[in-house]
């Protein structure tokens, strides 16, 4: 099963009546990595006001959110329902307030937590991590150049070169894309090339 994430680290920065509020989103697995961050995090902004955050890992098995003393349901609910929103999972939102002495009310606060979110995450790279199977493909030196261009022009993605006596191409290939690469690969080798399996993994593909 495939999902959207972030394929790495981005962050924000919002101001609303004088008050800050520095966003920084995270691609993380696990909810003890999502509270490992959070922590670095706190430490790093140790005085601010607020360190509000939202986190879906585990797939999407797994949400927490916290509104760290600002009022009930104007912070960590927003940074989730906009993390929800964009469909990604596998994330770390954390937004550090620094008050500005205006009270901004609870839409206000709302807004300016779901906006902060919302341009760290506009401005991430989002990813598709697809299933995906791993192939090794063994060729001489005369037939390289043009297993380069077949892969490159494909949907596979390169993993890894050897040059030794022969050449060893490894690769990754999502799985609804293996039946058309073979295929590519008996045309143009006329079955000289073969692809041996060698395990599974899920891969970011950007979209």
């Amino acid at each position: 099963m495939s999902f959207l994430t972030i394929k790495e680290e981005s962050h924000s920065e919002y101001i609303e009546k004088r008050s800050k509020f520095l966003c920084s989103a995270f691609p993380c697995e696990t909810e003890a990595e999502a509270l490992a961050i959070l922590e670095k995090i706190k430490t790093k902004y140790w005085d601010a006001r607020h360190n509000c955050h939202a986190f879906i890992v585990d797939d999407g098995r797994t949400s927490r959110f916290s509104d760290d003393g600002e009022p009930h349901g104007t912070a960590g609910k927003p940074i989730l329902e906009v993390i929800s929103a964009k469909k990604l999972v596998n994330v770390l939102v954390v937004v550090t307030r620094y008050f500005g002495g205006v009270l901004l009310g609870t839409g206000g606060l709302v807004r300016a937590y779901s906006t902060a979110t919302k341009d760290a995450l506009d401005s991430a790279t989002v990813v598709e991590m697809v299933p995906c199977t791993l192939f090794r493909i063994n060729c001489s030196y005369s037939d390289h150049p043009s297993l380069s261009r077949l892969i490159e022009n494909s949907n596979a993605n390169l993993k890894n070169t050897d040059f030794a006596e022969n050449v060893t191409v490894d690769i990754v290939l999502k799985d609804e894309d293996i039946a058309s690469f073979k295929h590519s690969l008996t045309e143009n080798f006329s079955g000289k090339l073969k692809m041996e399996e060698t395990g599974k993994t899920v891969s970011p593909f950007e979209v």
